[in-house]
Formats: C-alpha cells, sequence, structure tokens
C-alpha cells in the first residue's frame, strides 16, 4: 500500500477519498489550468440513458459483446432526454489509468460504453517541434501539448448523443494518421488522460472525477517497457525525456489536480476493493437515473461516509421513458401535416394495394407486386429532390432546357430487416446509389425500440438521405432511426421517410417531433390498434416477404423481436 496523500483525506475500502478541505499546495500557476479549491460549485444535475445492470452478454476469450440494445435517449419531441455519464480518469503517465478503465467497463456490465484516451488529442506538431520530438526533446506532458478545443467539443457531442470523429494518433512518428476513427452512441463515458483534469471548461464535464495514483518508480517502469516494445524508443531516449519533461510535469500539472479528484485509486488496477467501490457507485448513479422518485442518498453505496456523499455527483432521477405509451396519445385527430406526400391512388396503386393486403396472397404474388410500389414510391420520393435549371446539347446540335439534381448525393439508409426489401428499387433508379443500414428491434420486457446496429457511409451529412421501412405505425423505430441520422449531422430537412404503408399515428408521431423530415408513402391507414398493429393494415410485411413466421406479439414498427 503506498502512503496516504499529503493533504486531508480519509481511506475507504482500500482508496483514498478526498476530504472537503482538499490540501494547500502552490497552485497560483495553475489557476488558469482549473479552478481554485475555494470554489466550490454545487453538484450539476445530470441524466443517463441506461438503467439496466444486467444486459445480456456474449463473452469469449478475448472480448465481451453486448446483445443488449440502446433504449431511446429522446423523448416522443425528438430531442435528446438522457445525457451520456462521463467519468474521468486523470493520473501520471503509465499509472495504470487504461487498465483501471478496461476494469470498470468489465465490472460495469453496462451496454453502450465508450472509453475515449486523451492521448489520441496531441496537437499537429510543425516541422521543427517533429525534429525536436525526434530527439526527445518536445514535451509532450505539458498542457500546451493537447489539443484541449477539440477534446471538449468532442466530449460535448458525445454528451449530447452525437456521432464524433476521433483522430488517431502514431506514437512512432509524432503525428495524426490520415484516417480517424468514429464513436457513435455512448450511455457511459471513460474519459482517461494526464491532463484530465488540467482544463476549467473539462472538469465542467466529467460527473466523477477518479485519479490514480501509482508509485513512480513503478511508472518509470512501465513506461520504459511501454515505450521501448510498442513506440519503437531507445533506453537513453526514454528515460532522458522522464528526467526532461515527465517527471517535472507530473509534479507541476499532474498530481497538483489530485485535489479535484472525487476519488483517488492508489495502487492503480492492483486496488481491486476500489475498483468495485467505483462500480457500485456508477451502478447506484446509473439505477437512480431510471427511479421515478427523488434521488435519494440512500442509492449511494453504504460504504462512504456522509461528507463523501454530499461531494460525490449524482444524476437527478428520470422517469421511465416509453416512447410508444407517449406516441399512442399525442397528436391524434389533427389533420395530416404538409410534409407528408402519398403516392396518388391510381386504379392500378390501389389494385397492388389490394393484392398485397389480401391475407390469401402467395408469397410470390406479394413479393412481386411489393416490389412494384416499391419502385413508384421511390420514383415518387426522387421527384421530391431539390433540381435546378440546366441546359445540354442534343445529338442534333440543338439546346435542351433541363432539370439537374442540385444536392451532392443521396444515400439509402434501411431500418432492418423489411426496409433492405426496398434497396434494389433504389439502386434500381440511383446509379452508385450508397446503402446503409440500422437494425432495430422491440425490447420484449419494456416495449420500446432499441438500436442494435448500425452501418453508416462516411460524410453521410452531406447527402439527401432516403430513409427507407414498409411499414410504419406508432413511429417509435422510424423516431429512432431519424434521430440516429441527425446525431450524425444529417439535416433534419434533408432526410426522406419512405414507407409502403404507415398509420396516421406514426405519420403525426415524426412530423411533430421532426417538423422538416420529408414523409412519403403510397397509403395511409387511420387505425392502430392495442397491438400497434395497423388497421386495416397488411400484416407484418418482413414475414410475408420472407416467409418467416411471426410473433404472436408482433407490432407493425419492426420485423423481429430482441429475444
Amino acid at each position: 500500500m503506498s502512503s496516504p496523500p499529503a493533504f486531508s483525506s480519509v481511506r475507504i475500502s482500500g482508496c483514498w477519498a478526498l476530504g472537503p478541505d482538499g490540501g494547500n499546495s502552490s497552485a497560483e500557476s495553475l489557476d488558469r489550468l482549473y479552478p481554485a479549491v475555494g470554489s466550490t460549485k454545487p453538484p450539476r444535475k445530470r441524466t443517463t440513458s441506461q438503467c439496466k445492470s444486467e444486459p445480456p452478454l456474449l463473452r469469449t476469450s478475448k472480448r465481451t459483446i453486448y446483445t443488449a440494445g440502446r433504449p431511446p435517449w429522446y423523448n416522443e419531441h425528438g430531442t435528446q432526454s438522457k445525457e451520456a455519464f462521463v467519468i474521468g480518469l486523470g493520473g501520471g503517465s503509465a499509472s495504470g489509468k487504461t487498465t483501471v478503465a478496461t476494469m470498470i467497463i468489465e465490472a460495469l456490465d453496462v451496454p453502450w460504453v465508450v472509453l475515449l484516451s486523451m492521448d489520441s488529442f496531441y496537437k499537429v506538431l510543425t516541422k521543427q517541434q517533429q525534429e525536436q520530438a525526434a530527439s526527445n526533446d518536445f514535451n509532450f506532458d505539458h498542457p500546451d501539448a493537447f489539443d484541449f478545443d477539440l477534446i471538449i467539443a468532442t466530449l460535448k457531442k458525445l454528451k449530447q448523443g452525437k456521432s464524433v470523429k476521433i483522430p488517431i494518433y502514431d506514437f512512432t512518428t509524432h503525428s495524426r494518421k490520415k484516417e480517424w476513427k468514429t464513436l457513435y452512441g455512448a450511455n457511459v463515458i471513460i474519459f482517461e488522460g494526464i491532463m484530465a483534469f488540467a482544463d476549467k471548461e473539462l472538469l465542467k464535464l466529467l460527473d466523477l472525477k477518479i485519479f490514480v495514483d501509482t508509485d513512480s518508480d513503478i511508472r518509470l517502469v512501465r513506461r520504459l517497457r511501454r515505450d521501448i516494445s510498442e513506440r519503437g524508443r531507445d533506453i537513453e531516449g526514454v528515460i532522458k525525456q522522464y528526467n526532461k519533461f515527465v517527471k517535472p510535469a507530473f509534479d507541476q500539472y499532474i498530481q497538483p489536480t489530485m485535489r479535484l479528484a472525487d476519488i483517488v485509486v492508489p495502487r492503480g488496477s492492483g486496488n481491486t476493493v476500489a475498483i468495485d467501490l467505483i462500480v457500485q457507485h456508477v451502478h447506484s448513479q446509473l439505477e437512480e437515473a431510471c427511479e421515478p422518485r427523488g434521488c435519494p442518498h440512500e442509492a449511494l453505496p453504504a460504504v462512504l461516509p456522509p461528507f463523501q456523499r454530499r461531494r460525490l455527483p449524482r444524476p437527478c432521477a428520470l422517469r421511465e421513458l416509453s416512447v410508444r405509451a407517449a406516441l399512442a396519445s399525442a397528436h391524434q385527430c389533427h389533420p395530416l401535416p404538409q410534409t407528408l406526400s402519398v403516392l396518388k391512388s391510381t386504379p392500378q396503386v390501389r389494385g397492388m394495394h389490394t393484392i398485397i393486403r389480401n391475407k390469401e396472397t402467395s408469397r410470390d404474388e406479394f413479393i412481386f407486386y411489393s416490389k412494384r410500389l416499391m419502385r413508384l414510391l421511390i420514383e415518387h420520393a426522387l421527384s421530391l429532390l431539390p433540381f435546378q435549371s440546366c441546359t445540354v446539347q442534343t445529338p442534333q446540335g440543338q439546346d435542351y432546357e433541363g432539370r439537374t439534381y442540385s444536392g451532392k448525393q443521396i444515400t439509402g439508409v434501411s431500418i432492418l430487416r423489411a426496409g433492405e426489401t426496398m434497396e434494389p428499387a433504389l439502386r434500381a433508379v440511383c446509379k452508385d446509389v450508397r446503402i446503409g443500414t440500422i437494425l432495430i428491434q422491440t425490447n420484449c420486457n419494456t416495449g420500446e425500440p432499441e438500436l442494435h446496429y448500425l452501418r453508416l457511409p462516411k460524410d453521410i451529412s452531406e447527402d439527401h438521405v432516403i430513409l427507407m421501412d414498409c411499414t410504419v405505425s406508432t413511429g417509435a423505430a422510424a423516431m429512432m432511426a431519424v434521430r440516429v441520422l441527425l446525431d450524425h449531422d444529417v439535416p433534419e430537412d434533408k432526410i426522406f421517410l419512405l414507407s409502403l404503408l404507415m398509420a396516421e399515428m406514426g405519420v403525426h408521431s415524426v412530423a411533430y417531433a421532426f417538423p422538416r423530415v420529408k414523409i412519403i408513402t403510397t397509403a395511409v391507414d387511420k387505425k392502430v390498434n392495442d397491438l400497434f398493429r395497423i388497421i386495416p393494415g397488411i400484416g407484418n410485411f418482413g414475414d410475408r416477404y420472407f416467409g418467416t413466421d411471426a410473433p404472436p406479439d408482433w407490432s407493425d414498427d419492426e420485423d423481429a423481436l430482441s429475444t
């Protein structure tokens, strides 16, 4: 066990929790980096988007796969209702922050967790700085080495449920790689780095701050092993950099931030008792956020003393979100919105509806006439895209005043599984169209839609997006899919929701939440029954198309239920 910190603290179950008086250290030079100890503020209110403590898991020898989907993170208005919970992990270089973060993730057993490393946010070096880095003369352990503006912007977007792009830093060449990785859908964010607590604005985004305190000799040995084996450095260069930059930076910038932590963990990953305490506390906050009552102190771990209960931040309680229940009672008996476009009900269109709605129709005929309707629907949707005038010359040498698509690109996104049946029709009329997929299923226990999988093309934010699902009853699944696109920065007015058949409830729900989304269908039925089935409806489209059997409690908003 390492010695306790020099300032006031209380030891709790194998970890040191700082007292409210903090400690007295020379902080004048650090005032610009983080708030003074005396300037205490009341705990910030926050919410989280996950309340399950034991989701379904698939464990392998190398990884854990979460089979639980992401429940709605928005309300019936389409706006975010639950923020991601952010855990900040600070500590010296090679103190074991990443290992502690991994252990917390494994012990939490919470789906949709994002681990964000500060190492990804080193600034781009100039040519002179590159030369200094090559000779181990550049200080990577100084606050100026990090792009705090990008870090803060990234964390803010993640907390808001947005998709973000993360730079990939190459420690061998001391430069950012050309490709960036995409992160999305965080219910819990673990942000770790040596300067995790070294910026005022960054501190405001952290819901729980943990400092990993590891003996300096151990950190030096770990750094030697890591930099030599993983980053191609020589031992002389590592020691030179450690003595010249790493140790002084720790003493000046990192160790003083220990007093800002809610919990201090001595011995890093070896302190399993402290990690268990942290996991217990985070679980209590996630569960608290789903309770219909207030934020009782009893929800905190029983081992925490009274002062620690006051200091550790807690999210305010939220009632369990029930999107379907809200949609079922809202916006009924209203006129259909102007954003709705229904394919003209010609005798041909009505005849095809007669065939596919007939329960006696064979599967072959159902597929054939469904495809015909899909083609007409896609053609109708494309006519609503923006076009501009253009002049071309015909083979006879004459000018022709025509029209051309004025957008950058068209991308199709299908809501699996029924939505993918519309992809061939889109490909048939849009040359080289890009296709993405979103899998949304209903949770059997809650009745809520859950996001299980998504694969979207790069730079989709600049495209007009054709969002495809064959039937929409309450609009719950369609709303989730639209929310995913908005989180990936697709403008609302560039989203076209296409469906063969919709219920009025689904039309109203989507239009109310997203008034600029264009809704396009071949028919709108008036009613939805107690099981959320469209009346008179078409049956379970996916099962009729693919020849599978529908479960007894299916609804028209999806074709398969979570198991």
